[in-house]
């Protein structure tokens, strides 16, 4: 208890030194305002500091890949290597189709099919034609 007492008056005096009398809250609500935007303006800067330092890198790669290709004689692949990648895509990161889309794949596929049959019954229609006229003789 006695400890309790002694922390108190301490802390009482050391806060009465440190200008503890909280009444300065606006105050430092406004400097940690504008020490956060000075914050947030130093990563936006030195975001791009980094961008730029590897678009410069990138250049300077670029730069001695044509270099070598002139001196072998290579030929620069353009879209080739980079569209084969994106023909496998991966099925977990998929677009997610629509309800509309569904629908829609479904009336198609109905609709293929019944084209399918159409088609089916045509060709056995025919077929039925041309052995029907094989036994009849038209006079």
């Amino acid at each position: 208890m006695a400890a309790f007492i002694a922390k108190q008056m301490v802390g009482n005096q050391l806060s009465a030194v440190k200008g503890g009398d909280g009444g300065d809250d606006g105050d430092d609500k406004e400097k940690a305002e504008e020490e956060e935007r000075e914050r947030q303006e130093a990563i936006r800067e030195a975001e791009e500091r980094r961008k730029e330092k590897h678009r410069k890198m990138e250049e300077e790669r670029e730069k001695m890949r044509q270099d070598i290709r002139d001196k072998y004689n290579i030929k620069k692949k353009e879209e080739i290597v980079e569209a084969a990648p994106q023909e496998e895509p991966n099925p977990l990161m998929r677009k997610k189709k629509t309800p509309e889309e569904l629908a829609a794949e479904a009336e198609q596929e109905e609709l293929d099919d019944f084209t399918k049959l159409k088609n089916q019954i045509e060709t056995q229609v025919n077929e039925l034609k041309t052995q029907i006229e094989g036994k009849c003789v038209m006079q």
